[in-house]
């Protein structure tokens, strides 16, 4: 074990920026498609199957990849295939914006995926050869963190600035000026880095990982869509078996795909699991947000965006805060912390009434991602400080497909507690089995402004976001005990020392 005491140049800091973009866009474009869907929908009239698979092919694709791109990173060049990405990237966008059927927009989707798949992974793994220096790396990865996280709630805005003034295509062109940019100054930039003995690729363990995760993200979406049935639980079931095989596959290989060893250090995994935790929190009440904001208090999809603005603010708050006392904080503590204070925000989110004023909900929402942002920073310092060097691309990618998991698991539970609270608080009424009763944007649709029913789904979709909420907070206290127990023998020191020979 050696300590590093390099410190990154200036022009490795002015390189940074060119490795945030793709993981800012890579993230926006989770939810840009929400904001356009009403004039894609209109342009396009796909089928209520071709539309699922719009908005569900593109994070399948990513989630699936990730693994297979990170440590296809480590054998061939990271900056190599970052700028395979870009190419891939920028092409997949320029279809979408100009497609003409739903079968050419699911095509390019998927192809989005591969390329964002491509770009997450070698972004923070790049990152790791970088910057050597165990302050300068979490002041880095802060960044990073930022602009992951923070890309969920730019999409919105951002798409509701360009719906105001061009056609829906322009939110995905907004991609193109940005890969250009990476293929013409990354080579100069950012030097190659790869894993200097990573043996040869195995595609059989690539496909296996891909299969897995693929039906284990199925069987959560279509869980939520339509609960257990005979679908959820063989996609489940064929997820369960493909990732028992392809562990065993590592086990024996000689240079697996990635090392489960990663996955037995206590630091990894319990790092690894906070940022499922993040992304779980994030997405699930990001999905109950937007549609919160703009039937109970009325909003356009702009002004709910802006509205929301604060939530990246306290992102980006909560990952300065990480970086700083990191150094100061043993990470058992940190991580707790920071898990501890996104349930708190949860909790202020669930004491919300709908006569409430909008900045309890914003500032409870604030708060938890404050929580999300000192969270993530630490886990993907953890993640990268405790993962071998030439393994880095690997480790991205085991702790990013756990984020997507993370965020799938986080819109299934928390969408599925909200539903369930909300047809509760309906039944009552002479409308329970009606698609008015089945959710909040129906009753508004058919419901007079001021009418007592109109008043009912208000309170019965409050409530459905407050219990939710209260899940979510009581899941985020759960792991942030786990974390404390499982970091306790990891000290500061020892964080910002680590280094391993391949």
């Amino acid at each position: 074990m050696t300590t590093s005491t390099q410190r990154a140049t200036a022009r490795t800091w002015w390189a940074l920026p060119f490795l945030l973009l793709p993981a800012l866009l890579t993230s926006m474009d989770i939810s840009v498609l929400f904001v356009a869907s009403p004039a894609i929908s209109e342009a396009l009239a796909p089928t209520a199957t071709q539309w699922l698979w719009m908005m569900d092919v593109y994070g399948f694709v990513m989630a699936g990849l990730m693994i297979t791109m990170g440590s296809l990173g480590d054998r061939i060049g990271r900056r190599r295939l970052l700028l395979i990405g870009a190419v891939l990237f920028g092409t997949a966008s320029t279809v979408i914006a100009f497609a003409t059927t739903p079968e050419m927009l699911i095509a390019a989707r998927a192809l989005l995926g591969v390329g964002a798949a491509t770009l997450a992974p070698s972004t923070l793994s790049l990152i790791r050869g970088m910057f050597l220096d165990a302050g300068q790396r979490r002041a880095a990865v802060g960044a990073w963190t930022v602009a992951f996280t923070g890309g969920a709630v730019a999409g919105p805005i951002v798409g509701g600035v360009l719906l105001e003034h061009f056609w829906w295509g322009s939110v995905f062109l907004i991609n193109i000026p940005v890969m250009v940019l990476l293929l013409a100054t990354v080579p100069f930039l950012i030097e190659e880095s790869r894993d200097p003995n990573p043996g040869s690729f195995d595609l059989i363990s690539a496909v296996l990982s891909l299969i897995a995760i693929l039906a284990l993200v199925f069987a959560v979406k279509h869980f939520v869509e339509y609960g257990v049935d005979a679908m959820s639980i063989s996609a489940l079931v064929i997820g369960a078996l493909f990732l028992a095989l392809f562990a065993r596959r590592q086990n024996r290989l000689e240079h697996p795909l990635i090392d489960l060893a990663l996955l037995r250090n206590t630091a990894f995994s319990a790092a690894a699991g906070s940022n499922a935790a993040v992304s779980f929190a994030a997405a699930g009440l990001g999905l109950l947000t937007f549609t919160f904001l703009q039937t109970v208090h009325g909003l356009g999809p702009l002004a709910a965006a802006l509205w929301a603005l604060p939530t990246f603010v306290g992102t980006l708050l909560g990952a300065t805060a990480g970086a700083l006392l990191a150094a100061r904080i043993r990470p058992s503590v940190l991580l707790a912390i920071g898990l501890f204070v996104g349930a708190a925000g949860f909790l202020v989110v669930a004491m919300t009434q709908p006569s409430s004023p909008l900045l309890m909900f914003v500032g409870g929402y604030t708060v938890l991602t404050f929580g999300i942002g000192v969270v993530g920073t630490l886990a993907n310092s953890l993640i990268l400080a405790t993962a071998p060097p030439g393994r880095a691309g690997a480790a991205a990618g085991i702790s990013e497909t756990g984020s997507e998991l993370g965020a799938a698991l986080g819109i299934a539970t928390l969408g599925t507690v909200a539903t369930a609270v909300y047809r509760s608080g309906m039944d009552s009424t002479a409308a329970a089995g009606t698609p008015a009763a089945e959710t909040v944007t129906s009753a508004v649709a058919l419901a007079q402004e001021g009418s007592d029913f109109r008043e009912l789904a208000f309170i019965a979709y409050t409530d459905s976001i407050g219990a939710a909420s209260t899940v979510g907070a009581a899941i985020l206290i759960g792991l942030g005990i786990f974390a404390a127990i499982a970091l306790r023998s990891v000290t500061t020191d020892q964080l910002d020392g680590v280094e391993h020979e391949d």
